[in-house]
């Protein structure tokens, strides 16, 4: 009888292996985050079993914490998921560990077949090398703010649903009140749709309730007044009207809650000593954050020690939503050109084979830097050295790009006036707007003298 062959002997299980890579962080565990389980990996000589698998209701949480800490783990590297690292985040900071968030973005997974532990195992390697940076996450009071500013803009997100509802529903009783009043959630709009879910039909009667800083006279607005009553649309008006108030006081209940979470904190500055620079009183305008007793402007001033608001663009509720999102302190970003690296507001070129293949900005959703991009699309007609810069970028780039350049420029400033302490100088700019002047005299002299003219200086025009 013939021997039956040998077997190929079985290849060993793929394993990912960093060895060749200095150790910089030897007591690091990685931490692959889902929405039921959590697969955790710490160093091979630590545990039998190094990669264990846990639920994520709290009870679990602290048992994962407790076989950390009997595996002399100090440092943990999780994947920012959805906000299903939140909870995970805050066990592992009440016990002590140094916890790294990682942006997805920034991982490459190891190739071959994709796993939850292949996941961790490559997270704990990843990070023991020194290979992870850490998000930026503001101090745990700062966050409680954030918290509560966001879900504020979700309130006025379903209050300007209903706005659209209401116009609907009055489009549909063919009443054109919205063609003659520019908001209908106005003071004036308010009123007379009050009197409507009140039972008033009298187009007279409902005219009479607008502010007499209405600019559409009586009578036309008894016009847009008459309309078909029906009661399936009243019955929608009222429903979307009254959700429409309920949106608005958990705006008011929002704005106290503010108030008292930023009487929390330390005085960077105190207004009483030192009042913020005086400034004309801005116009109100709706779903502005408003504190219930202390002017939002003041209590700025104190939590920076600088005004902000004097910087063109940035209002109060745009500095609250950016102190919410970054807080008083930038010592994350040793400079100004990581701060706006950070944002994703200065290009990102990427080379090649020697050449430039790339250079705009990073394609990202950065919530401050919405804040700065608003803020610049803000100086249209500015009268301000930025403002004329925004023109002037605008003119020359496009607005999509003047909009990212002098959200850029206002950053730069909002870095400097927070780490310094300093107040905002309009004079500042008035040397590179006189370069400015300079530069436009000289290209007209030039294209004067290829037309065979002469400029003139106009007396009394600077």
């Amino acid at each position: 009888m013939s021997t039956p062959p040998t077997p190929p002997p079985k290849r060993p299980r793929k394993q990912i292996n960093a060895a060749t890579l200095p150790v910089l962080h030897p007591d690091a565990a990685g931490i692959d985050v889902g929405a039921r389980e959590l697969y955790v990996a710490v160093p091979p000589d630590r545990d039998p079993e190094p990669v264990r698998c846990f639920t994520t209701f709290t009870h679990d949480l602290e048992l994962l914490a407790a076989w950390l800490q009997a595996c002399g783990v100090r440092s943990v590297a999780l994947e920012a998921t959805g906000v299903y690292w939140i909870p995970l985040f805050q066990v592992l900071e009440h016990h002590g560990f140094t916890v790294c968030l990682v942006n997805a973005r920034h991982l490459k997974h190891v190739t071959g077949r994709k796993t939850d532990v292949l996941d961790c195992q490559w997270l704990q390697q990843l990070h023991a090398v020194g290979l992870l940076n850490p998000s930026f996450r503001p101090p745990e009071a700062v966050c409680a703010v954030r918290t509560v500013l966001r879900y504020r803009e979700t309130l006025v997100t379903q209050g300007a649903l209903q706005i659209q509802h209401m116009q609907k529903a009055l489009t549909q009783m063919n009443l054109h009140l919205h063609h003659v009043l520019t908001d209908i959630s106005g003071v004036s709009g308010l009123r007379i749709i009050e009197a409507i879910l009140a039972g008033e039909r009298d187009p007279e009667q409902l005219a009479q309730l607008r502010d007499p800083h209405v600019k559409a006279d009586q009578e036309t607005v008894v016009a847009a007044l008459r309309g078909d009553w029906r009661a399936e649309h009243l019955f929608v008006l009222r429903q979307a009207w009254e959700l429409y108030v309920h949106y608005q006081s958990k705006l008011r209940e929002c704005d106290a809650e503010v108030e008292r979470l930023l009487a929390t904190f330390e005085n960077q500055a105190d207004p009483a000593d030192t009042p913020p620079p005086s400034s004309p009183p801005a116009k109100a305008r709706k779903n502005q954050i408003t504190l219930p007793t202390t002017d939002l402007r003041q209590e700025l001033f104190r939590l920076y020690g600088t005004d902000l608001t004097q910087v063109p663009g940035l209002g109060p509720s745009t500095v609250a939503h950016l102190y919410s999102e970054l807080g008083a302190e930038l010592s994350a970003f040793p400079q100004e050109g990581r701060f706006t690296s950070w944002l994703a507001l200065c290009p990102d070129p990427r080379k090649t084979g020697g050449k430039v293949v790339r250079h705009q900005t990073r394609p990202v959703k950065h919530r401050v830097a919405t804040l700065f991009r608003l803020a610049a699309q803000a100086l249209h007609h500015s009268k301000s050295a930025l403002g004329a810069y925004f023109r002037r970028m605008r003119a020359r780039l496009g607005p999509a790009a003047a909009i990212t350049a002098t959200a850029h420029k206002l950053a730069r400033i909002y870095y400097h006036l927070v780490t310094t302490k300093e107040a905002y100088d309009e004079s500042a700019f008035a040397r590179q707007e006189a370069q400015h002047r300079e530069q436009q005299l000289q290209r007209l002299r030039k294209q004067a003298e290829r037309l065979g003219f002469d400029l003139t200086p106009q007396a009394g025009v600077s």
